[in-house]
């Protein structure tokens, strides 16, 4: 049976991204009624499920240090068009919505993605091993990358209000920039072995299976289909941008829940990819997913949107409230005691549920 559905799901995620650039097509510049709009935010979310694995299938093609580059930019192509289009409809109420997709993003997977994964290692094995060298550097670069690009512009005083002057912006998107090149090169070409996952023994595990590697034919398939499915991606996302800022609005919701609802659909396939790596006893793996992934929002997000406000109409609000910064001083300082031994218990995981409990809570009822 496990078979059987393996062997439909390259059928499936090949026949989705044509789906979703059709139904595109037809409701285009078309005010849409819900039962449309539900359509439309299942073909959605299907769209970014089938792009993430048309990456993963190319990025088995070109291996190492290549390979771990294409998920991260197609997601953040993904993650980069939904705020683009949202924030390029809504003007001034939108000048947030970088920031509180990128924090949410950091949120979800430092506490989030890392906190279940801890805790789904610890209760197999009892402790979850992994490798404190490489771990300790994913989170420090995820946590100067967050501090530069999403703390600084609260204090700075040569623009009002907590913004970042183009000369700020620029730098801060160049630091983000070439922290998150040092950050890959150091993932897979030079301490590649420090991000390995470890036995409960502290063995580098150096061997795994793999499947053979797709066809050139194939990876060129998924190639075209990626594009289409990114493109589907940014054309659904301006369709339904409308109802999800409407449906946060009726609920009496802030608006930063918009970012949340974006960083939860960009990270699904993450979340799920770590669970399964935990699950194997690849705690390491997990945690690769989980900081990777908040070093790729930040890293290649704020240079993307950086550069995007040279057409956007309105400001962009880089820096965080007081209560946000506190849960991101916990988070580095709570995921530092983490790191540090090497092995976490289900505790461990816990806090860093309960931070980002706290996150959504403060983000639903300021």
């Amino acid at each position: 049976m496990i078979a059987s559905l393996r062997s439909t799901v390259p059928h499936w995620t090949g026949a989705l991204p044509v789906l979703a650039v059709v139904l595109l097509a037809l409701t285009w510049g078309r005010s849409l009624p819900v039962a449309v709009v539900a359509l439309v935010s299942c073909l959605l979310a299907g769209a970014v499920l089938a792009a993430v694995h048309h990456a993963e299938v190319i990025a088995h093609r070109v291996g190492e240090p290549f390979g771990s580059l294409v998920l991260a930019v197609a997601v953040t192509v993904i993650e980069v068009a939904l705020i683009v289009t949202l924030m390029a409809d809504g003007g001034d109420k939108s000048a947030a919505l970088a920031r509180d997709t990128v924090f949410a993003a950091v949120m979800i997977t430092c506490n989030g993605i890392v906190g279940l994964c801890l805790l789904v290692g610890s209760l197999k094995r009892k402790v979850a091993v992994f490798n404190p060298e490489g771990t300790g550097a994913a989170l420090a670069a995820v946590a100067t990358v967050a501090g530069l690009s999403l703390v600084l512009p609260t204090f700075t005083t040569t623009t009002p209000g907590p913004q970042f002057s183009t000369p700020q912006l620029v730098f801060a998107a160049l630091a983000a920039l070439i922290l998150y090149g040092m950050f890959v090169t150091t993932q897979t070409v030079r301490h590649r072995d420090y991000f390995l996952p470890v036995t409960s023994s502290g063995e580098v595990i150096d061997t795994e299976d793999h499947a053979e590697p797709p066809s050139a034919r194939a990876a060129l398939s998924s190639l075209g289909l990626l594009a289409l499915a990114l493109i589907a991606v940014v054309g659904l996302a301006k369709a339904v941008s409308p109802a999800i800022e409407s449906g946060v609005a009726a609920a009496g919701l802030p608006s930063s829940v918009v970012g949340i609802v974006i960083a939860l659909l960009v990270l699904l396939p993450e979340t799920i990819a770590a669970l399964r790596a935990a699950h194997r006893d690849r705690v390491q793996t997990s945690l690769n997913l989980g900081l990777g992934s908040a070093m790729a929002s930040i890293g290649l997000t704020i240079p993307a949107v950086a550069l995007a406000t040279v057409w956007l109409p309105g400001p962009l609000i880089l820096g965080l409230g007081a209560s946000h910064m506190v849960l991101l001083a916990l988070t580095v300082i709570v995921g530092t005691l983490t790191v540090i031994p090497g092995r976490a218990t289900p505790l461990q995981g816990g806090v860093h549920l309960a931070l980002l409990a706290a996150y959504i809570v403060l983000a639903v009822s300021p």
